[in-house]
């Protein structure tokens, strides 16, 4: 069993939770590569992918929609999750996720799309993106629920375990 955890992360944070997910998936005995969306060149070679986003003004980033759009066909024709990160503060705001996580799981049939807290530390962002925290008085830190990660990780391999099972029965 081979998965594919394709990140699309602006600052870094995005691509620390799919790291987070990549090392319990191999700590579950599963082949795993975690790569940004951007070096992903082919899927094919996957039984099963995780595709996550950042979120920024309720969407996920463009390349992270071009891929599940480009690669929509594939990822439904195998076991995909999706999940994104960007709500912060204590309780995380905004409570709703991406308005265009519902299509992302419509377009690649993915099994479960998970809404991560975010990380934000102002000291990374450009100009315009520290105006426009400093506008919505966003709380700077880390509001990602590195235990929330572990246990959804945990869920994909079990998922993947049982599959593998079944797989096994049939042939």
């Amino acid at each position: 069993m081979k998965v594919l955890v394709a990140v699309a992360s602006k600052h870094g944070a995005t691509f620390g939770i799919a790291q987070a997910i990549g090392d319990v998936l191999c700590e579950q005995g599963i082949e795993v590569d975690v790569a940004s969306i951007d070096q992903v060149s082919r899927i094919e070679d996957y039984d099963a992918v995780v595709v996550g986003s950042s979120v920024y003004a309720g969407h996920w980033l463009k390349v992270a929609k071009k891929f599940v759009e480009a690669n929509a066909r594939t990822l439904a024709a195998r076991p995909t999750w999706l999940f994104s990160s960007g709500p912060i503060g204590d309780p995380p705001k905004p409570e709703e996720g991406p308005v265009d996580a519902a299509s992302m799981v419509e377009l690649t049939t993915a099994r479960d799309h998970h809404l991560f807290g975010g990380k934000l530390d102002k000291s990374r962002l450009n100009f315009g993106e520290r105006a426009l925290v400093t506008a919505l008085r966003a709380p700077e830190g880390d509001y990602r629920d590195w235990d929330e990660i572990r246990t959804w990780a945990s869920g994909i391999a079990d998922a993947l375990e049982g599959a593998q099972i079944l797989s096994k029965r049939v042939s």
